[in-house]
């Protein structure tokens, strides 16, 4: 049965008194009530948790543990988005141009995208054709507004409709394609099956929702978890020793995709570089395990 939310508001004045209290230690009183006012409290608790002692719910920091500590959590996690995001669109901008491109090539026909006979499932389909003319209709980019303008047929082609759309309607629209053998070519330019592509695109999309919000990755128990690869064509990983719900399994599907899209990317130096910049983070709450360099995919 629901109950009144009865939990007062607390001022970030309020808070560094309640923090004191529960054992955490400060060096200036007053650039922490400013870090509470234009981060906020609630955000910042989720990097305060982690330094609780067990039980959690007692609300007892560990002895030593300093607002610092969890700036740079806050920080570390952050920086950890950021780089995630630039990464990411990477391979967005890839499966975008491979969609349009295999397509066309496999089904001769450039408007493929919006045609009920190409897709399975007529429901999935009609969704997805409502969300292309939204769309198109609120899109104030030049080329769309060009080929409305001179143009008679009613839908742009596949390559100018994939870039107005998001990165999860990518996937709704892969997802529902009729021709199991469009399919297979689109998976197989990344040497994977379609049900693996379907599960890792959904993923890395709700990923980069994730970043796009300001979300913590760091340490998250990601509710999503990625269908597993049983042959592999290209590099992949030991994945007997991989919580597949922590981020270390994410940077692998990153890792593995950019391979493809990005073949001189340095995304392996870029993880190395930030994890030695804070050396303090727990990167076992990330999934890491001992040894995780040596593995092929990242060395």
């Amino acid at each position: 049965m629901k109950s009144n939310f009865t939990k007062p508001y607390s001022s970030p004045k309020q808070i560094v008194q309640i923090l004191k209290t529960r054992g955490m230690l400060m060096e200036d009183e007053q650039k922490v009530e400013n870090y509470l006012m234009n981060i906020g409290y609630h955000r910042l608790s989720a990097y305060i948790y982690p330094f609780y002692k067990s039980p959690k719910d007692d609300l007892v920091l560990k002895d030593g543990t300093t607002f610092k500590q969890a700036l740079t959590l806050y920080r570390f996690d952050k920086k950890l988005r950021i780089l995630l995001f630039n990464e990411i669109e990477k391979i967005e901008v890839a499966i975008r141009s491979i969609l349009a491109n295999i397509g066309c090539q496999e089904l001769g026909d450039k408007y493929w995208i919006t045609k009920p006979e190409y897709f399975a499932n007529a429901d999935k389909f009609n969704q997805t054709l409502a969300i292309i003319e939204k769309e198109l209709t609120s899109s104030k980019e030049g080329y769309i507004e060009d080929f409305s303008r001179n143009y008679v047929e009613s839908y742009p082609p596949a390559w100018m409709i994939m870039e107005v759309l998001s990165f999860g309607n990518l996937n709704y629209i892969y997802s529902n394609i009729a021709s199991n053998k469009l399919m297979k070519r689109i998976a197989g330019y990344f040497g994977l099956k379609p049900q693996v592509f379907t599960s890792w695109l959904t993923v890395l999309a709700n990923l980069r929702n994730m970043c796009c919000h300001h979300a913590r990755v760091w340490n998250r128990d990601f509710m999503l978890t990625p269908a597993e690869p049983r042959k592999m064509s290209s590099i992949w990983i030991d994945t007997s020793k991989i919580d597949k719900k922590r981020i270390f399994y994410r940077l692998c599907i990153i890792r593995y995709f950019l391979a493809s899209v990005s073949p001189n990317n340095n995304f392996n130096e870029k993880i190395a570089n930030l994890l030695a910049c804070f050396p303090s983070v727990d990167i076992t709450a990330m999934g890491f395990y001992k040894n995780w360099k040596d593995e092929y995919l990242w060395i």
